[in-house]
């Protein structure tokens, strides 16, 4: 069992394209974002948006400029965030949502180390780069969302350690916004409550069972007032 709790790292809004999602984060937010780019490995790129406390939000959307998988000699990996998935593609559709978040593991406790004792709990570590940024994040083969005992949907968190000396919410302006609250349901709640707290990480969501597609919305304080983000 883990004896270190985790720390929330950042939440993912999941969106058809990033224009869709910094539009969708400002307006519910009024924030606009700081920072961002691409993911090579992953065919992906993002915007990110401060919070206070050092946390931050991650729209993340598709690259389409991209390299074309067929100019390459290696098979391209799966996207992460379940971002080739069919039924990501229609929920987008829709618009963009909070569809995940991720748990930071902070040193001395090492994620990989951790990952390789405990495979059928913790999904594989890939390590990426954005810049100056390095981290090791877990990632599914397949690119779904982490999931335990068949259920996850977004709501059992990705695992990250940062690898560069400076957290990337340190260089984002957070603007007076601050996270409240952490909210989730799921119709298999208590399996994925005994994942999170399995991973040291059940105090980070207020967890409900209930009908209905599983769902993840944030509470914020903001300069503004309250505010949501579903």
């Amino acid at each position: 069992m883990p004896v270190r709790s985790l720390t929330l790292d950042h939440l993912v809004i999941a969106a058809r394209t990033l224009d869709d999602g910094v539009r969708h984060v400002a307006d519910a937010l009024g924030i606009e974002p700081a920072g961002g780019g691409r993911h090579p490995l992953m065919r992906t790129h993002n915007a990110l948006f401060g919070a206070w406390g050092g946390l931050y939000l991650e729209v993340i959307a598709i690259d389409p400029d991209a390299a074309d998988p067929e100019d390459t000699d290696t098979p391209p990996r799966a996207r992460l965030f379940a971002l080739d998935d069919p039924a990501m593609h229609a929920r987008l559709a829709q618009g963009p949502f909070l569809a995940h978040w991720v748990a930071r593991v902070d040193r001395p406790r090492q994620l990989a180390l951790w990952q390789s004792q405990y495979p059928a709990r913790i999904p594989p570590v890939v390590q990426m780069r954005r810049g100056e940024l390095t981290w090791g994040l877990t990632v599914p083969d397949d690119g779904a969302f982490p999931a335990w005992q068949g259920s996850g949907d977004g709501l059992v968190p990705s695992l990250i350690q940062w690898d560069s000396p400076r957290h990337p919410a340190e260089s984002l302006p957070h603007d007076g916004v601050a996270l409240k609250s952490l909210k989730g349901t799921h119709p298999r709640a208590d399996a994925i409550r005994e994942q999170l707290d399995w991973l040291g990480a059940a105090h980070l969501l207020d967890l409900e069972s209930a009908d209905g597609p599983p769902a993840l919305v944030a509470e914020f304080d903001t300069p503004q007032g309250a505010r949501t983000l579903r």
